[in-house]
Order: structure tokens, then sequence, then C-alpha cells
């Protein structure tokens, strides 16, 4: 057994000396056949330069033309034609006649005595003082009943006050038979008369 292991070890010594040995060989014939050299860095390329700049082309002006001379064209001013405005025609009013006023057979009649209608006793106050006297004309219209529609001063005693009292004195107390017509129905009329205004004597 010691004999073997002796050969073993014997055996494991020589290989490692072998390959020990054929190592440092290969790694000695590895670095002569090895050439070193320097790397040189390439250089930057140069920058580049700037494209040359377009040829400028001068731009010349226009040459200067001169504006054709203004020709003043007459004015021609059209005539002014003025129409006549026609006349329109004339519209025709035809009235239609007046309506026939039925014929009076009788005409309104005083009811009483026309001069118990005004008397002395009616005499304004201040003109009795100042002594006014004068003669009132006086038209009554008469209604077909026979009442006083109306009265107007046809002609003046020259005193406004005289006049006012007359008609309203006749408008209040003036009666008459109505007017009648041929058929023998009332119809309006009228009733003219006068009244005198005299200052009493004492």
């Amino acid at each position: 057994m010691v004999a073997i292991a002796f050969v073993i070890i014997f055996h494991a010594l020589i290989g490692y000396a072998f390959i020990t040995g054929l190592a440092y060989n290969v790694v000695k014939k590895a670095v002569e056949d090895l050439k070193t050299f320097d790397v040189e860095e390439e250089p930057p390329p140069p920058p580049e330069q700037p494209p040359p700049p377009p040829p400028q082309t001068k731009v010349e002006p226009p040459p200067m033309v001169a504006p054709p001379p203004i020709v003043q064209q007459p004015v021609t001013v059209a005539p002014v034609i003025q129409t006549v405005p026609q006349a329109p025609a004339p519209v025709l009013h035809v009235e239609a006649p007046p309506a026939p006023k039925p014929s009076m057979a009788a005409p309104a009649t005083p009811r009483g005595r026309p001069q118990d209608w005004v008397t002395t006793e009616d005499y304004p106050p201040s003109a009795l003082r100042e002594g006014v006297q004068g003669t009132t004309g006086f038209t009554l219209a008469v209604g077909p009943d026979g009442k006083v529609t109306g009265c107007t001063v046809t002609s003046s005693s020259g005193s406004a006050l005289l006049d006012d009292t007359a008609c309203k004195l006749l408008a209040r107390r003036a009666r008459f038979n109505p007017a009648k017509d041929a058929a023998g129905n009332g119809m309006p009329s009228s009733y003219s008369n006068r009244v005198r205004w005299q200052v009493p004597k004492d």
C-alpha cells in the first residue's frame, strides 16, 4: 500500500512539473509573439466651412414712367325736365235736393195774451235804476207740441241785460197752439214779436 501511494505521489509530482513547465513555455512563447504598438488617436475632422453666401443681385428700381396727362372731359349736364303736375279731375258732389217741407195749413197761435209774458214787474232792477229802455225783437222756435224750443234776438234793445231777460221769460212763459200740416198733425214753426222796455212813470 505504501508503495502504491508513493508511486501515485511521484506521478503527481512529475505531472505537476510537466504542466508547470509547459505552461511557462507557452506563456513565454506567447509573450514573445505579442507585438506592442501605440495607438494614435485620429485628429478631429476640420470644422465644416459655412456655405458661401449667395451672390447678391442688385435690384434696380423700375424706371420712372410719367403719368399720362389728365384730360378733363367736359361735364355734360342733362337738361332738367320739369313735369307739370296735372290738376286732379274735379270731383262733383251732387247734393240731394232738400226734402220738401210739409205745407203748413195753420200757423202756431199764442195761448193767452202775449203782453202778459213780459210785464213791467219783470224789469231788471239795475236797468230800472239806470233808466235803461229799449225794444227787443225776438223769434221763438215752437215745437210740434206748442212748447218754445228756442229764442233768438233779432233786434237788440241796446242793453244785453234787457235782451237776455226777455228771452228767458219768453222761453218759460210763452205757450202756443202748434202749427198744423194739411193732415192736421202738429209741426214745428216759429213766432216773431217784440218786447218794449219802458221805465214806468210814478
